[in-house]
């Protein structure tokens, strides 16, 4: 019985010659499909059509993500390049291809390579480390930090900041927190990956049009990333603090797909002491149950962040409605079998009429409807934020003494587990 392959040419001469030459002689092997594009190619493997594929070098939209779920629906990718392209050969190799074949090949030749793959396919598994990327002219030349530093390479940590609907201060919270963790003495890296149109670039002055992550997610896609290539992307605010500035539309947010998710957070530990991340508020899934294909999905990549962090901020205001909402995103963040460790804090603190404690009667309230503690109060101060949010800078620099500082830093030293080494003031490098 012949091995099933599928092709993947986009009309290139070697397909039809070598299905012919498949078709007449013993070869073992036999063209199952001919793909027409990555999508097609895509719902053949998963349909369990072959067990290996012939992918021409220039295939478009081939990338590290397409190669991972080929091998996930055990199809061996095979790639076909011009004979003596080290360059194409390169490229597909650091996707996780490992077996290449020239285009004027023997169709003999070919055939015992397909075989030779489908025999040591069990010691095929997906590359999700970094090695050294080969990167081609996809990702836009715009270094933020110069190229040529030297970057040492770390071990940190990622920490999400989440909320649910209904602008509880999720980038508030996160903008302020990457920014009193760099105070502290750590490396922070903060990420806008909002799919729905995230503020942060506007938040500290930046401008919407740097690539930022949608960059990241494209090099992850045809490479390897690693730190030296994500500092590229990255805003350098202070000698301490980089910003990878998010999609400034939101009908933009195929570009944050949720498989790049973990190679860009992956070099984001090398680079950074904490990756401190801005999440969209949406956890659903209906894509999964609307489609029947491998549809996009639009919440993928929150819920990738979600699952890949080593903490998670759960922001909420402490209003009866924010508290609702929190209790019900509380909740839906189990349903998503999100396992990371929660830390709640409620956003937006203030006296309420009559002068009582609104503070407490919501860290009441949610230990009675969501049976879980307060971790941090932040008071809410809004002459402050519009300050810094007026001049695009933040709140530790337009207002140093707000209280809503204070808690951040007493929240950024808690989550951090060290103490402020911010006796000297610093200006933006």
């Amino acid at each position: 019985m012949k091995s099933p392959v599928l092709t993947a040419a986009q009309g290139a001469a070697w397909e039809a010659t070598w299905l012919a030459a498949f078709e007449r002689a013993d070869s073992g092997v036999q063209v199952a499909r001919r793909c027409v594009d990555v999508v097609d190619l895509l719902g053949a493997a998963a349909a369990g059509q072959g067990r290996a594929a012939l992918l021409s070098a220039d295939l478009r939209h081939l990338d590290v993500d397409v190669v991972d779920r080929l091998i996930a629906a055990q199809v061996v990718p095979i790639g076909v390049l011009p004979r003596g392209d080290s360059v194409a050969e390169d490229r597909l190799r650091a996707m996780g291809i490992e077996h290449v074949v020239p285009d004027d090949a023997d169709a003999a030749v070919v055939a015992a390579v397909v075989l030779g793959s489908l025999a040591a396919a069990p010691q095929s598994t997906p590359s999700r480390g970094f090695a050294d990327p080969f990167i081609t002219g996809a990702v836009p030349a715009t270094p933020r930090a110069d190229p040529t530093d030297e970057l040492p390479v770390r071990h940190g940590t990622v920490i999400a900041v989440w909320g649910p609907t209904g602008a509880p201060g999720r980038t508030t919270v996160a903008v302020g927190l990457a920014d009193e963790i760099s105070r502290l003495g750590q490396a922070c890296l903060l990420v806008d990956a909002d799919v729905y149109g995230g503020v942060v670039a506007s938040a500290v002055g930046l401008l919407d049009e740097s690539p930022g992550l949608a960059a990241a997610c494209r090099a992850a896609g045809t490479a390897r990333l690693d730190n030296a290539s994500l500092a590229s992307l990255c805003w350098q605010l202070t000698p301490l603090l980089r910003v990878l500035t998010g999609i400034p539309l939101a009908q933009r947010w195929p570009e944050i797909r949720a498989s790049a998710i973990g190679p860009v957070l992956g070099a984001g530990r090398s680079l950074a002491d904490v990756t401190v991340v801005d999440c969209g508020f949406s956890l659903e899934a209906d894509e999964e149950i609307s489609f029947d294909s491998l549809a996009p999905r639009r919440n993928g990549a929150t819920l990738a962040v979600l699952d890949a962090a080593d903490l998670v901020v759960v922001v909420g205001t402490c209003d009866p409605i924010g508290l609702q909402r929190l209790v019900r995103g509380l909740s839906d963040l189990r349903d998503a079998e999100v396992g990371t460790e929660l830390v709640v804090v409620l956003n937006k603190v203030r006296r309420g009429a009559g002068g009582h404690d609104a503070g407490a009667e919501a860290v009441a309230a949610l230990r009675r409807f969501a049976g879980r503690k307060a971790d941090g109060l932040l008071p809410y101060d809004r002459e402050g934020l519009d300050a810094a949010l007026a001049v695009g800078r933040t709140l530790s620099e337009v207002r140093p003494g707000s209280p809503l500082r204070a808690s951040l830093t007493g929240l950024a030293r808690s989550l951090t587990g060290i103490e402020s080494r911010s006796s000297r003031r610093r200006r933006r490098g």
